[in-house]
């Protein structure tokens, strides 16, 4: 496994350095949310490049003032076409300039520097099911900008399956969540300042740095900096109207089915600020700053108690939560996320010297501290909650970019610390490799995460599996990433390889070899006939025949997936196009003891019968094995979004999904759903 390891690295360090990796799967050709959610469901991105894609949207880019690794981040710039952007824009002494072509295609990523007077928009967002017993969810979200380079942005919801707070109650000596109600909550503000020379925000943040290996909680390719965060998740199913516990509900409640609620990641909150300015003639210098006080959710099972696991954090077994109130059934919470259960204490900065876009010194350095908000009970992190355990923790590193003609080199080292017994941190570094041309580009990364780099704020390349609830831990890897670009063909390809150096959470893991590798081939020659192609590959324990491909999870497993997807696009008119698409996998499956083989079938078409209507249909056919009827995952599901824009002040969206659960009853260990009707409503108005 390790000669293969090698042969893998030294085949990546000799690639003839022609192209360079693309930061996304495939460049989005419509970057509507749901069109991006559409091309999660169909595998042709991946969850991180949406989650970065939706962050990039709410969060928009200015081009006049981005930096070289903003600029990056936007999808279908490649390095070589930032730097001509950033030169031509240095020798005109004016501002970055886009294509019109590249304006049309990243408008909804953009955002104009500072307006003339006030302007800003406000979102109202709904979603609900036909069988929904209770009044459906919204969200709220509100942005403002004006003169001088402030904003200001706030997002509110209403939730009704949210639990309360969470107490100890000393006579029955369990945890017990007061029950979801009705209520309003503000989990996201802000208000910012940007000037030339610095910036300022008050409220809650993302921030990110260097290759992402010390911090970054931006979820971008390049972060450079602090951007507001509002993002919130419409949710896209149903959920189970029955948490608790068996015995606790009737079949009746079991079976019933309601809306969940919008859903946020909690992110920093509090003051976080940049200054900027020259050192000398040659170089400059920029520092910035941040402190956050955050109330964090966590699911029940995460918890453990340190008055009855002291020793083996890994074999306790969460304390039980029970649900209280007024008039409130007894039952046990199940799989249920405990809102504001801790309070978080964070710290920290980051320093650059830069003495040209291309080649810069930096430093980064962070702490945080858990308090526990639950009195009476001495409660801590189980090992897979993804936070070490035992007190503060936080991490340290330093990065450094150097570019020269096609090439640019970037390299971070960093040391995480903690207080986990036994534990106290550990080493990690991550090396990228840029070879970059106007319409080919090539990327060759290098990392190494010591067993003990436990760092819940880290966002470095990584594979799935996870080690106590983080990924880019106990791991050497190397990935290669390649784009080609011609006048009607795209060529992209990525292979990524890594072992385990030690141990994992299973004695004798150590040595295990890991493998992805995807490619993607798109022809846009003629309107009528734009074929796509690709294929991905994932060996888990590579060379060892197993019954499964997860890599997810902390047990040990062996085995590989195989799928291929063809996809056909036309434009049979400049108003209505239509596509179609079949994905077929074989996969090593643990129930089967062998290989299954699952299939997807999607039909698609978009129609815009004037410039302010806009409809796209969509059904999706999916099958996890072939062979069977009365197992995983068979169902139908049939959408259509309506878009209608009044002027340019006003546009309503609304969505309708038909879902079918085509499971066999016969035999099924689990009866299928009742089919389901969910609808979707979103008002956006500019002003």
């Amino acid at each position: 496994m390790r000669l293969l390891l090698c042969c893998v690295w030294l085949f990546l360090l000799v690639v003839p350095g022609v192209a360079r990796a693309a930061s996304y799967e495939v460049d989005p050709e419509d970057t509507g949310e749901q069109a991006l959610f559409a091309l999660r469901e169909d595998g042709a991105i991946t969850a991180e490049t949406l989650a970065a894609l939706t962050v990039l949207r709410r969060s928009g880019v200015d081009p006049a003032y981005a930096s070289r690794a903003t600029l990056y981040g936007l999808p279908g710039l490649t390095y070589a076409r930032v730097d001509g952007l950033l030169g031509e824009a240095a020798s005109g002494g004016r501002r970055t300039v886009l294509s019109v072509e590249e304006r049309r295609r990243l408008a909804p990523f953009l955002m104009q520097a500072a307006p003339e007077r006030v302007s800003g928009d406000a979102r109202l967002l709904t979603a609900f099911a036909a069988s929904d017993p209770v009044l459906p969810p919204w969200a709220l979200q509100v942005r403002v900008a004006g003169p001088e380079g402030w904003r200001v942005g706030v997002l509110t919801s209403l939730t009704r399956r949210r639990l309360g707070g969470v107490h100890r109650d000393a006579r029955l000596r369990t945890l017990v969540a007061e029950a979801p109600g009705v209520s309003v909550v503000v989990p996201k503000f802000h208000g910012q300042w940007t000037g030339m020379r610095g910036s300022l925000l008050v409220g809650t943040y993302r921030l990110g740095f260097g290759q992402r290996l010390t911090l970054d909680t931006t979820g971008l390719p390049t972060p450079d900096g602090f951007l507001p965060d509002d993002v919130v998740r419409a949710p896209g199913d149903v959920e189970r109207w029955c948490f608790l516990g068996e015995g606790a509900c009737t079949p009746e409640e079991r079976a019933a089915d309601v809306t969940p609620d919008f859903q946020w990641e909690e992110g920093f909150r509090g003051v976080v600020g940049t200054v900027r300015g020259a050192v000398g003639a040659d170089a400059e210098v920029s520092v910035t700053g941040f402190g956050s006080y955050q109330s964090r959710s966590l699911l029940s099972h995460a918890l453990v108690e340190r008055a009855s696991c002291e020793d083996a954090r890994d074999a306790c077994k969460a304390p039980p939560v029970w649900l209280g109130g007024p008039g409130t059934r007894a039952g046990r919470v199940v799989s249920r996320t405990l809102p504001g259960v801790f309070h978080e204490w964070a710290g920290g900065g980051h320093a650059t010297l830069a003495w040209s876009p291309r080649a810069q010194l930096g430093m980064t350095a962070w702490g945080a501290r858990p308090v526990w908000s639950v009195e009476g009970a001495a409660l801590d992190f189980r090992s897979s909650a993804g936070y070490p355990a035992g007190g503060g923790f936080g991490a340290v590193g330093v990065d450094g970019a150097w570019g020269h003609g096609p090439v640019d080199l970037f390299m971070e080292a960093a040391r995480s610390f903690d207080a986990t017994p036994g534990g106290g941190g550990g080493f990690g570094v991550l090396q990228r490799t840029v070879v970059a041309a106007p319409s080919q580009e090539l990327e060759v990364s290098l990392r190494a995460y010591g067993r003990g780099f436990a760092n819940p704020y880290t966002g470095a390349v990584s594979g799935p599996d996870e080690l106590e609830g983080s990924r880019a831990r106990n791991e050497v890897g190397a990935r290669a990433r390649y784009l080609h670009r011609l006048e009607a063909w795209r060529l992209r390809g990525e292979v990524d390889a890594w072992t385990l150096p030690a141990d994992g959470a299973v004695a004798g893991s150590a040595g295990t070899v890991n493998l992805r590798a995807s490619a993607r081939v798109d022809w846009r020659a003629h309107a009528l006939l734009q074929p796509s192609l690709w294929g991905e590959y994932r060996d888990k324990d590579v060379g060892v025949a197993g019954d499964c491909f997860d890599g997810t999870g902390e047990e040990p497993c062996a085995g590989s997936l195989l799928r291929l997807t063809a996809r056909v696009k036309a434009e049979l008119h400049d108003a209505v196009t239509v596509a179609a698409q079949y994905a077929h996998a074989r996969v090593d499956d643990p129930v089967n003891k062998g290989v299954r083989e699952d299939a997807q079938a999607v039909a698609e078409a978009q129609v815009r019968p004037c410039e302010a209507v806009r409809l796209r249909g969509r059904a999706v056919w999916k099958d996890e094995d072939l062979a069977t009827r009365n197992r995983l995952e068979q169902s139908f599901r049939a959408t259509l979004d309506a878009s209608w824009a009044v002027g340019t002040a006003v546009t309503t969206r609304a969505r309708y999904a038909w879902v079918l659960d085509l499971k066999d009853a016969r035999g099924a260990k689990t009866p299928p759903d009742a089919p389901r009707h969910l609808f979707a409503l979103e008002v956006e108005t500019r002003f």
